[in-house]
C-alpha cells in the first residue's frame, strides 16, 4: 500500500517534482555555448569585470527553443533587442541617477514592462526574470556615462552571437522543432488514453485527462501542416477521447488497428524525435501553417504589471531601509513571485524560499572556488547554468537552488566580497521580495482576471462558429485554419481559467461556460481532425 503525504495538498502541489523538459538540453547547451566564448574572451584579456554586459547578451540564448527556426529567428531579434534596450536604460541610469531609492525605482518600472510584454507576445520559459535579473544587476553597477557605448555594444554583440548559437542547429535539422511539437503531441495522447483508463477505473483522480488534451493541442499549434506527422498526431487524439468527450464514432481509426491504452503513438513519437519517416509520411506536403494563440490585448495585463511594479518597489525600498548591500536581488525576488493569479503567487513565493535557501547553502559550499582562481569560478557558472536548465522544469523551487549560486557567483566577477555577506544579504532579500510581493498581489486587485476568461470564452464560441462553417464548406486549407483557431482558443481559455484561479476580491468566474465551451471545442476538434462536421449541439455561449 502506497503511504500518503503528510504535506497538505496545496504545499504538496507547489513542491512536486514532475518530468523534466524533453528538450532542457537544448537550451542548456545553448545557453552554455553562448556564454562560455565570451567568458574565454573575458578570461584571456583578464577583463571578468566585463561579465554582466557579456552575459546578458548570452542569457538571450534561453529562448525560444520550441519555435519552427523561421519563427525563432524573429523572436530571437526582440528577445535580443529588449535585452539591450533594457540594459542600455539601466546603464544610464546608473550613470546619472542621484540615489539608489530612484535606482530601484527604475529597476521596478523596467521588471513591470519586461512583465507585461513577455506575458503580452507569450515568450514561454524563462519569460521575464531574466530579463529583470539583468537590467536590476545593471542598474546598480558601478558606471560611467564614457563607458556606456562599450557595455551596451557588448551586450548587444553577444546577443547576436546568441541568435547563432540558437539558429545553428538548423543546418542539420531544418524541421527539428515542427518534429518534436507533434512527437509532444503525439506522447500526450498516450497519456491522455491512459488518463481516461485510470480515471474510468477511479474516479477519485479527475483530471489527468484534462491536462494531457491541453498539453497536446498547445504542441499541434508549433506543428505546422508541412509535418505530416500533424496528421497522425490529430488522428491519435481523436482516437484517444472517449465517447462522451470524442463524440460516438470516436473510436480507433481502421489504419491504427486494435491497440492498448497509448496505442501506437509513443512508439511514433520516439521515430519523430529520431528524425525517422512515420508510415506513410510524404517529405513535405504544402499547407497553412499553425494558428498559435494571438497576443493578449494591454488592458488584461495592466494589473498584473501593476502588482509586478508595486511589489518591486516595496522590496527594493525596504532592502534599502534594511541596509542590504543589494537591493536588487529583492526587486528580482518580488518580480519573480507576482504570477498572473493569486493561487500562483502564493506557490511561487513558497517555492522561491525554499530553492534559495537551498541555493545559498550550495554556494556556502562553493565558496572556495572563489580563492582558486577565475577560471574554476567560470567553470562553476557554467556547469550551475546547465543544472539549472535541467531542473528548473521539473519544479521552479528545484532550478532555483542552481540558480542562487550562480548568480552570487556573477557578483563576484566585478569584485570580491565576504561570502558570509553575500549568504546573508541574499537570505534578506529574498524574505523581503517574496514578502512584497505577496502584499502586492493583495494590494492591487485583478478584476479582470475574470474579464479575461469571459473573452477567452466567446473567442471559443467564434471559433466553433467558425470550424462548423468551414468543415460544411469545400474543408482544405480552409478547414485546418479553422481547426487550428479552435485550437488555439482552447489554449488561451485553459490559460485564462488558469490564471484566474485563486484571485482574491473578484466576482465568481462563468465556471460552467468554461467547461461547455471546452467540452463542446474538444469535441469539434476531434472530429475535425477525421476531415468530418462537428457533432452533437451547438456552439458554445
Amino acid at each position: 500500500m502506497l503511504r500518503r503525504s503528510p504535506l497538505p495538498g496545496p504545499l504538496r502541489a507547489a513542491l512536486r517534482i514532475g518530468r523534466p523538459a524533453d528538450i532542457w538540453y537544448k537550451s542548456a547547451l545553448s545557453g552554455v555555448v553562448a556564454m562560455a566564448v565570451p567568458y574565454a574572451a573575458l578570461l584571456a584579456a583578464d577583463r571578468l569585470d566585463l561579465a554582466l554586459y557579456t552575459s546578458a547578451g548570452a542569457l538571450c540564448a534561453l529562448f525560444g527553443h520550441d519555435r519552427p527556426y523561421a519563427a525563432r529567428a524573429r523572436f530571437l531579434a526582440l528577445v535580443v533587442l529588449g535585452m539591450t534596450a533594457s540594459v542600455g536604460t539601466a546603464l544610464a541610469t546608473a550613470a546619472l541617477a542621484p540615489s539608489p531609492a530612484v535606482l530601484v525605482a527604475v529597476a521596478a518600472v523596467l521588471a513591470a514592462a519586461q512583465k507585461t510584454a513577455c506575458d503580452a507576445t507569450r515568450t514561454g520559459p524563462p519569460g521575464h526574470i531574466i530579463l529583470t535579473f539583468v537590467t536590476a544587476s545593471a542598474c546598480f553597477a558601478p558606471q560611467r556615462a564614457a563607458d556606456l557605448p562599450l557595455h551596451t555594444g557588448l551586450t548587444l554583440a553577444c546577443g547576436l552571437w546568441a541568435w547563432l548559437v540558437c539558429m545553428a542547429p538548423a543546418l542539420v535539422r531544418p524541421h527539428g522543432p515542427e518534429r518534436i511539437a507533434a512527437a509532444r503531441a503525439l506522447e500526450a495522447a498516450a497519456r491522455l488514453a491512459r488518463a481516461h483508463t485510470a480515471e474510468a477505473g477511479d474516479p477519485a483522480n479527475p483530471g489527468d485527462a484534462d491536462r494531457a488534451r491541453h498539453a497536446a493541442w498547445q504542441a499541434l499549434l508549433r506543428a505546422p501542416a508541412t509535418v505530416r506527422a500533424h496528421v497522425h498526431a490529430e488522428l491519435a487524439l481523436r482516437e484517444a477521447a472517449p465517447h462522451g468527450r470524442g463524440g460516438p464514432d470516436a473510436g480507433r481509426s481502421p489504419a491504427a488497428g486494435p491497440a492498448p491504452a497509448g496505442g501506437p503513438w509513443q512508439a511514433w513519437a520516439l521515430e519523430l524525435r529520431k528524425g525517422r519517416p512515420l508510415p506513410g509520411e510524404a517529405p513535405a506536403a504544402p499547407g497553412p501553417g499553425a494558428v498559435p494563440p494571438g497576443p493578449l490585448p494591454l488592458p488584461l495585463l495592466l494589473p498584473t504589471g501593476a502588482r509586478v511594479l508595486t511589489g518591486s518597489a516595496l522590496a527594493g525600498w525596504a532592502s534599502l531601509a534594511c541596509g542590504v548591500g543589494h537591493p536588487y536581488w529583492a526587486v528580482v525576488s518580488a518580480a519573480s513571485v507576482v504570477q498572473a493569479g493569486g493561487a500562483p503567487s502564493w506557490q511561487r513565493a513558497l517555492q522561491r524560499v525554499l530553492g534559495n535557501l537551498l541555493g545559498v547553502a550550495l554556494f556556502a559550499a562553493l565558496a572556495p572556488l572563489m580563492h582558486t582562481g577565475h577560471a574554476a569560478m567560470v567553470l562553476a557558472v557554467l556547469v550551475l547554468l546547465a543544472g539549472a536548465e535541467a531542473l528548473i522544469s521539473r519544479n521552479y523551487w528545484l532550478g532555483t537552488v542552481c540558480v542562487t549560486p550562480m548568480a552570487l557567483l556573477l557578483t563576484e566577477f566585478g569584485g570580491s566580497r565576504p561570502a558570509g555577506e553575500l549568504v546573508g544579504d541574499r537570505w534578506t532579500d529574498t524574505l523581503v521580495g517574496a514578502a512584497a510581493g505577496l502584499l502586492a498581489c493583495a494590494l492591487v486587485t485583478n478584476r479582470r482576471a475574470a474579464d479575461r476568461v469571459d473573452a477567452a470564452v466567446v473567442r471559443v464560441s467564434e471559433a466553433h462558429a467558425a470550424a462548423l462553417a468551414a468543415s460544411a464548406g469545400a474543408g482544405g486549407h480552409e478547414a485546418d485554419r479553422a481547426r487550428d483557431r479552435l485550437a488555439a482558443a482552447l489554449v488561451d481559455l485553459r490559460e485564462a481559467a488558469d490564471a484566474a484561479a485563486g484571485e482574491w476580491r473578484q466576482r465568481t468566474g462563468p465556471g460552467e461556460r468554461v467547461a461547455r465551451a471546452e467540452h463542446e471545442g474538444h469535441r469539434a476538434l476531434a472530429s475535425l481532425a477525421r476531415g468530418r462536421a462537428p457533432g452533437g449541439g451547438a456552439a458554445p455561449m
